[in-house]
């Protein structure tokens, strides 16, 4: 019973949402409202909210593991993260208890609690927004989610304050975790790559990680987060996450739906999340104007700012241990959040393309090392996108041309650069990069970019700023070879076909020989 009417309601309304153009954790949300609405009428079993709050909890265990896998851990520690992650919550926290104790009244104490669950930004939500653009690894996607990360262990502080009780003496262990590197490499290299893959992941996020770090007074979501990032650097990390990803993916529509099951509310519930509501663009501004002071360019502070811009589910971690009373009104306003952030961050880039004039005046005068303009040399071929089928395509061209490659994924860069490959950093979707670009020599340029958007983006971007060579993209159907043909491209290459065929002629020269 209890799984027919999650799932019902969940994928019911999913796709009602997604019919209208909103992404479907809108439509969970939703679902989540409209079983606390009808369930005196289902006879559903008492025990039925703790169920999908595990549920819930474990599809975050297993959100935060992968992002620990694609995790550089230096890059915590870079000004950009470190000082924005908490001057900002710092303002952030006196703005909101400004907010809580003047105009709502609430006890100085209580407002403290109230103004710090405020002052997070949610975690899952950028996270899962991110990923599904797949600019985890670009440079605001990890500026992003560092700063969520430095959020977090603020919030492991704070609860672990509220509560009276210190972590276990056990909990510095923790920092042997890089000693276990080794023996987790080989236990990944073991594995394979079907079922016992998926249930080593399982292993680490949810048992050894999440229950493990519980058992020494720490944050579970801390150790799911922990044993990912010491994965981080093996090569077949990605494969991992993609084994997860499916079972991710379903328990995640366990926390969004738990959001709205949580209760309904009342009017005074809704006007606090209505008010608060009106703070989401102070907090996008501030950490826009703050990512500006530390060197970014617009582009990134305004694509990292805006996946920021709601409202924390730690909050309801929170206020779950400290502040019970205001749990309601709570789970209201991240959920109303996540209803304007979810659309507003997939519109991100065209948003941006709007107001980029505006926002470029703001700009300091210095670059971030991570942003500088890059000039192509004596290279013939320019590789976009260095996959699997990007770095085939360099391999295979080198020996007769001058290749350059570029990727937005700093980890792929490093790890091609210690393969002597010339390959830069560099985001295909920033119009900044595109202006100032020296084309040099560049005759063809191949596009292997991770989407189909990309690929798009990179065509009419090559075109309008001037280039005239010829352009080949990579697709995987029919209809996304249509669009980049119709952006501009000369050649579009199914790649699975072409894979087909490419063996069959291995299979015909053999025959023949």
């Amino acid at each position: 019973m209890l799984e027919a009417v999650w799932i019902g309601f969940a994928f019911v309304v999913g796709l009602m949402v997604r019919a209208v153009g909103l992404p479907t954790l809108v439509g969970y949300l939703a679902a989540g409202f409209a079983i606390a609405a009808v369930s005196p009428y289902l006879d559903l079993p008492d025990n039925s909210q703790n169920i999908i709050d595990h549920v819930a909890h474990l599809g975050v265990l297993l959100l935060l593991f992968t992002v620990g896998l694609k995790l550089n851990v230096r890059s915590l520690a870079k000004p950009e993260v470190l000082g924005v992650g908490l001057v900002h919550f710092i303002i952030t926290v006196a703005i909101m208890f400004m907010a809580t104790r003047w105009i709502f009244g609430v006890e100085f104490y209580n407002a403290i609690l109230l103004a710090i669950a405020l002052g997070f930004s949610s975690t899952v939500l950028a996270a899962k927004v991110l990923e599904g653009k797949r600019e985890l690894g670009a440079f605001h996607g990890r500026v992003a989610i560092g700063i969520l990360i430095v959020q977090d262990l603020i919030a492991l502080v704070v609860m672990t304050i509220a509560n009276g009780e210190l972590p276990s003496i056990w909990a510095l262990s923790v920092f042997a975790l890089p000693l276990l590197r080794p023996l987790l490499y080989k236990l990944l290299d073991a594995t394979g790559h079907d079922d016992l893959l998926i249930l080593f992941g399982l292993l680490l996020a949810l048992v050894i990680g999440g229950y493990g770090f519980e058992l020494v007074g720490l944050s579970s979501e801390l150790g799911a987060l922990a044993f990912g990032a010491v994965l981080a650097k093996h090569p077949r990390a990605g494969e991992l996450s993609k084994a997860l990803w499916g079972i991710k993916e379903f328990f995640l529509v366990g926390f969004f739906l738990s959001i709205g099951m949580g209760g309904l509310p009342d009017l005074s519930d809704w006007a606090f999340a209505g008010f608060m509501l009106l703070l989401i663009p102070v907090k996008i501004a501030l950490f826009f104007f703050l990512l500006i002071l530390f060197k970014l360019r617009a582009r990134s502070s305004f694509l990292a700012g805006l996946s920021l811009g709601n409202y924390s589910e730690f909050g309801l971690i929170v206020a779950s241990v400290v502040l019970p009373q205001y749990l309601i009104p709570l789970a209201l306003l991240v959920a109303l959040s996540f209803v304007i952030s979810a659309p507003l961050n997939a519109m991100a880039h065209t948003l941006y393309e709007r107001f980029s004039d505006y926002l470029i005046k703001y700009e300091r005068n210095t670059r971030h090392p991570d942003e500088q303009p890059v000039e192509l040399g004596d290279a013939e071929v320019l590789v976009m996108g260095m996959g699997r089928t990007g770095t085939a395509a360099y391999r295979y061209l080198q020996h007769n041309h001058r290749v350059v490659a570029m990727d937005a994924d700093p980890v792929k860069v490093e790890k091609h650069k210690g393969d002597n490959l010339n390959i830069f950093y560099a985001d295909a979707e920033d119009r900044m990069f595109w202006q100032s670009l020296d084309y040099g020599e560049i005759k063809a340029a191949i596009l292997c970019l991770s989407d189909c958007d990309a690929n798009v983006t990179a065509v009419t971007k090559l075109r309008k700023f001037g280039f005239t060579g010829l352009i080949v993209a990579h697709s995987l159907h029919d209809d996304e070879a249509e669009r980049v043909l119709n952006a501009g491209a000369d050649q579009a290459y199914l790649t699975m076909s072409e894979a087909g065929a490419g063996l069959a002629e291995h299979v015909r020269q053999r025959l023949e020989n």
